[in-house]
C-alpha cells in the first residue's frame, strides 16, 4: 500500500490494550515515591523564588530582551527568562500569548527584533537552526514533520548529523560512509525499541497514527544526542490511550540528564509532570514557579480567566 492511499489507524484490539496499560500505569504512579530525576531537580529549584525572570542556580539557556512584533502587535518581549539544566519547564499561557513564536526563536525558526540567548554557555544569537540542532538544543513541532513516504526507520535516521553520504563529493563513495550509516541505522532502531514503533520500522510514517507520529518527532530529535529537547504541544491530537507513554518519556529524558522544555495546553498534565513553570501572556512572561506556586498565582488566574469586575451602576439607575 502506498503513503497516499493508507490512513493513519490503529487496530481497535491495540487501543484496548494501550487503554489498560493506562490505567496499570496511573495507578503505579499514584504509589510510586518522585524519580531520582524529578528529586534532583526539586533540590536544584529549592531555594529559587517564584518571581518572573528569576535567575537559576545551573541555567542551560538564558534569553534576554528577545522581542518579536507582527505588524503593530509585539507576539514576544520577553525580558529576563533563564531554564534550569536537568528540569522539565513548562512554558503555558492563553492561545496568542506568544509561546510558539518564542520557541521558533530560540531554536532559529524565526528572527527576533531585538534580544540575545546562550545555550550551554554559548551565545547562539542568530544561529540558523541546524546549527542550534548540530549544538544539542533540538525541537519538535506542534504539527509532526514526518516524510510521509519514507519509512519510519528512514525518518529517524534524517535527524543523525555530520553523516559523509549526505556530502556530494562523497555520496557516491559508498565505501567511506558505509559503516557510519550502518551506526546511524543501529541507534536508530534502538530509539524505535525505546519508544515501542519497531513495528512500523519498514511502514510509511504516512500510515502512522498522530500519536505514533509524535513518538517518531521524538525519537529523531534524540538521533543528535540533545542535551535540551523542546516540545512544542507534545499532546495536542494524540490518542489518550498514548498520552501516558508520551508522559513516561518525558520524564525519562529528564531522568537521564536531559533538560526538557514544553509548551502545553492540558494542565493536568502540566502540573503532574513539570517541575518548573513559566507563563506567558501577550508576549511577556507574567509568573514563573512550581506548580503549587502557579496555582496560586492570581495573575496565572487573570490571563486564564480574566479579573471579575463588579458593574457600576450609572447615578440615575437604582
Amino acid at each position: 500500500m502506498s503513503a497516499d492511499q493508507a490512513t493513519p489507524r490503529e487496530e481497535p484490539e491495540d487501543l484496548v490494550h494501550q487503554r489498560a496499560e493506562l490505567v496499570e500505569e496511573e495507578a503505579r504512579l499514584q504509589h510510586e515515591a518522585p524519580s531520582e530525576g524529578a528529586s534532583r531537580a526539586a533540590r536544584a529549584l529549592a531555594d529559587v523564588a517564584a518571581e518572573p525572570g528569576v535567575p537559576k542556580p545551573d541555567p542551560i539557556l538564558v534569553v534576554e530582551d528577545l522581542t518579536r512584533s507582527f505588524g503593530g502587535v509585539k507576539a514576544v518581549q520577553v525580558d529576563h527568562v533563564e531554564v534550569q539544566r536537568g528540569t522539565i519547564t513548562a512554558v503555558i499561557g492563553p492561545n496568542g500569548a506568544g509561546k510558539s513564536t518564542f520557541f521558533n526563536l530560540v531554536t532559529g525558526f524565526d528572527r527576533p527584533d531585538s534580544g540575545r540567548w546562550r545555550f550551554d554557555g554559548a551565545d547562539i544569537t542568530g544561529r540558523p537552526a541546524y546549527r542550534i540542532a548540530g549544538s544539542g538544543m533540538v525541537r519538535t513541532f506542534q504539527l509532526t514533520k514526518a516524510l510521509m513516504r519514507l519509512t519510519t526507520l528512514e525518518n529517524v535516521m534524517l535527524g543523525a548529523t555530520g553523516q559523509r553520504g549526505e556530502r556530494l563529493l562523497t555520496a557516491p563513495l559508498r565505501f567511506l560512509w558505509r559503516g557510519q550509516e550502518d551506526q546511524v541505522r543501529q541507534r536508530a532502531d534502538a530509539l524505535l525499541e525505546r519508544f515501542r514503533l519497531t513495528h512500523m520500522r519498514d511502514e510509511f510514517a504516512g500510515t502512522m497514527s498522530g500519536g505514533q507520529r509524535k513518538l517518531l518527532e521524538m525519537a529523531r530529535a534524540l538521533m543528535v544526542r540533545p542535551s535540551l529537547v523542546m516540545l512544542d504541544e507534545p499532546m495536542a491530537g494524540v490518542n489518550p490511550a498514548l498520552t501516558q507513554s508520551l508522559l513516561g518519556h518525558i520524564q525519562g529524558l529528564r531522568d537521564e540528564g536531559t533538560t526538557v522544555v514544553l509548551v502545553e495546553h492540558d494542565m493536568d498534565v502540566i502540573m503532574a509532570i513539570s517541575d518548573w513553570i513559566v507563563v506567558m501572556a501577550e508576549g511577556r512572561v507574567i509568573a514563573e514557579g512550581r506548580p503549587d506556586d502557579i496555582r496560586r498565582n492570581k495573575a496565572v488566574i487573570d490571563a486564564y480567566l480574566g479579573t471579575r469586575r463588579e458593574l457600576k451602576e450609572d447615578d440615575g439607575e437604582h
